[in-house]
Formats: structure tokens, sequence, C-alpha cells
């Protein structure tokens, strides 16, 4: 299937990056090497999509602590004149 999309690519002038390719793999598939014109594709456990980090356990604890951290960044970034009461 890869290799349908790789020729599919390439008659449209297209090229897909190998060393930038990556895939995630569920439970129905076995642990295989996953290679496209002999290159191997690294395998990933997550991602960020449409940002919201995807993994194939659906665990949510990452995501959530990955947005606790981007709102505690947000939050300690801002800065606030405060008159000291004298």
């Amino acid at each position: 299937m890869l290799a349908d999309f790789d020729d599919a690519c390439g008659k449209i002038g297209l090229q897909l990056n190998l060393t930038k390719a990556m895939f995630t793999r569920n439970g129905w598939v076995p642990d295989a090497p996953f290679l496209l014109n002999g290159a191997n594709i690294s395998e990933c456990s997550s991602y960020v999509y449409l940002g919201r980090e995807v993994n194939m356990m659906n665990d949510l604890a990452p995501e959530l602590g990955r947005r606790k951290r981007a709102v505690w960044g947000d939050y300690k970034s801002i800065e606030v004149d405060r008159p000291y009461n004298t």
C-alpha cells in the first residue's frame, strides 16, 4: 500500500522523505519491519496532530500533561505590574 502511495506521489512530482516518515502500529499488526524501496521506516508511539497528542493506546495522560505545561508556560509568561501599597 505504501509503495502504491509512493508511485502515485511520483506521478505528480512529489517524493516521500524517508528520513522524516514515521508510522504507528496498533495491536492488530505483527511486529515486522516496515520497508519502502529497501529503506526501513521508523516507528513512533505517539504524535501531535491538529494540536492533540495521539497514541495507539488512546491514553490521555500524556496529552493532559502536555496541555498543563503549555498553560503554566503561558501563565508564567504574563507579567503584571502591581503597585505596592506604601
